[in-house]
């Protein structure tokens, strides 16, 4: 399919695991207009998280007329839009009317660990690692299908009849934006598929066994598509708040999408990306390896037509959520960026740790019943060494899966391109380069992820007629070079190990 594109712009809405964004790129992929609302997040209980799926939808109408107006553009200036999301979060709904039957369960939720405890049953969490790529684990979508099947009653029956849908982030609001309840596409791309605990990694299809074992109806499903995709999923409407049909054709998961907006397109290329929690994959090509070290087997991405990119992926929970807790629950700073300040009031962390297990540890240790500590306090300990600890924690957590990733690839990693929001964060990119001892480079546009989802969207118009012109896109912002005595950071790995080893066996 090709567009003429003129002056035409691509769109990318990138729904995030606080915020929903619609940001519009030029052919260089600079950012000519901008949105953002956050939505709320939901804490009913404990380790329960959730998100108010109508409010996503509602926000993502607002950001998109928002962003228009703010590059004082039409929505017929764009020639396609693609989509962004945080990935494994759960949405069940009537395909009739579009009202959902439970509200978002969050990836971060651990309410489903005593469905994942029977589904890994005798065979552990292994048990469809071959198949899948993934531990058993409740970070995925099916076991948190098979909860609000379980305990919404409606979504059941619904789900029965052939009435309900089930999509993460990208498969809702591309239903919505493509028609909703009047004939919305009911897709979602390979890169979340391979999220959902349900996807055979090689077949590229639903697994009927997986499915058979969490008595999951096959018609909930949505069509597993291409990320890049020629063949339009469909076309916004005119009553939308873009006013005009543009082709809705590209789709990733948000840590795909920073792969590729990366430029990480040959295999041993290497991204980790700051957000919500911290998220790294390396390319491996086209081949899936599996992980010998508590790392994940995903779907980069894949063009129509062509083979799909896998990748290996080391999953960090709390990263900036750690800084929002900070923030909200111990009031220690008003505003996110005042972290760094007030980490660089101390030299080092004191002897503090932060160890962020709020809904157990992930990559690589997969331990749900680790629960967060904070190690090694003394009265000489303040404020400042605990924003401290909070940033180095990230840097951390980072360290942990690049060890991991270096013993399943059998490379070391050589340097480590780096996006998302907390690069800002100048004293926690120096540290990660110190603990990693390895040069970390921070891109121009540092909006990686809705730049992978543009681009997604812009080669399946052929607004980008290739990778080799999205690659040179691509610049270099800043390089932090390792500065830190190998006595120094083997001191510090140490006293984080024995943090990280606090943190086990919490909940029984």
């Amino acid at each position: 399919m090709n567009r003429t594109i003129g002056n035409q712009y691509i769109g990318a809405v990138d729904l995030g695991t606080t915020s929903n964004r619609f940001i519009i790129f030029d052919h260089e992929g600079r950012i000519i207009g901008l949105e953002q609302m956050e939505h709320a997040q939901i804490f009913p209980k404990p380790g329960w998280v959730e998100h108010d799926p109508m409010e996503i939808w509602k926000n993502t109408e607002k950001v998109i007329a928002g962003a228009l107006k703010n590059a004082g553009i039409a929505g017929d200036a764009l020639a396609a839009i693609g989509i962004t999301n945080q990935r494994e979060t759960t949405v069940v709904w009537d395909k009739r009317t579009g009202r959902p039957f439970y509200n978002a369960i969050v990836w971060q939720c651990t309410r489903t660990d005593k469905i994942c405890r029977q589904l890994a049953g005798e065979s552990g969490p292994d048990r469809f690692r071959e198949k899948t790529g993934l531990p058993v684990s409740t970070y995925f979508s099916g076991p948190k299908i098979r909860w609000i099947l379980d305990h919404v009653p409606e979504a059941k029956s619904a789900a029965r009849s052939g009435d309900a849908f089930f999509g993460t982030i990208e498969s809702w609001i591309i239903w919505w934006l493509t028609g909703g309840p009047n004939g919305g596409a009911h897709v979602t791309d390979v890169s979340n598929a391979s999220r959902t605990l349900l996807m055979n990694l090689k077949a590229l299809a639903w697994d009927e066994e997986i499915l058979d074992a969490l008595e999951i109806p096959r018609q909930m499903l949505p069509t597993i598509v291409p990320s890049v995709d020629t063949v339009p999923w469909g076309l916004t409407s005119k009553e939308s708040a873009l006013g005009a049909a543009v082709p809705v054709c590209g789709a990733v998961g948000d840590q795909q999408a920073a792969l590729v907006g990366q430029a990480c397109f040959d295999a041993g290329e290497a991204k980790n990306t700051y957000g919500t929690g911290c998220f790294l994959l390396l390319n491996t090509g086209e081949t899936p390896v599996v992980s010998r070290h508590g790392l994940l087997t995903t779907v980069g991405y894949q063009i129509r037509g062509e083979k799909p990119v896998y990748c290996l992926e080391g999953s960090v929970a709390m990263a900036g959520a750690l800084v929002q807790w900070l923030r909200d629950n111990l009031g220690l700073i008003a505003s996110a960026p005042e972290v760094e300040t007030l980490a660089q009031t101390v030299d080092d962390n004191g002897g503090a740790y932060i160890v962020p297990a709020f809904s157990g540890l992930f990559a690589p240790y997969w331990r749900p019943d680790a629960r967060g500590v904070i190690a090694g306090l003394t009265r000489f300990v303040n404020k400042g060494h605990v924003a401290r600890a909070v940033l180095e924690a990230c840097a951390y957590q980072t360290m942990d899966i690049v060890d991991a990733m270096n013993k399943d690839a059998g490379i070391d990693l050589t340097h480590l391109k780096v996006d998302g929001g907390m690069v800002a964060n100048e004293l926690l990119m120096q540290f990660q380069a110190d603990i990693l001892n390895v040069p970390v480079i921070r891109p121009k546009v540092a909006e990686t992820t809705a730049l992978g989802a543009a681009y997604a969207a812009g080669l399946a118009v052929g607004y980008w007629t290739d990778l080799k012109s999205l690659r040179q896109n691509w610049a270099e912002d800043k390089t932090w070079q390792p500065d830190m005595k190998p006595v120094d950071r083997e001191k510090g790995v140490r006293g984080w190990q024995k943090a990280v080893d606090r943190t086990f066996d919490w909940v029984e």
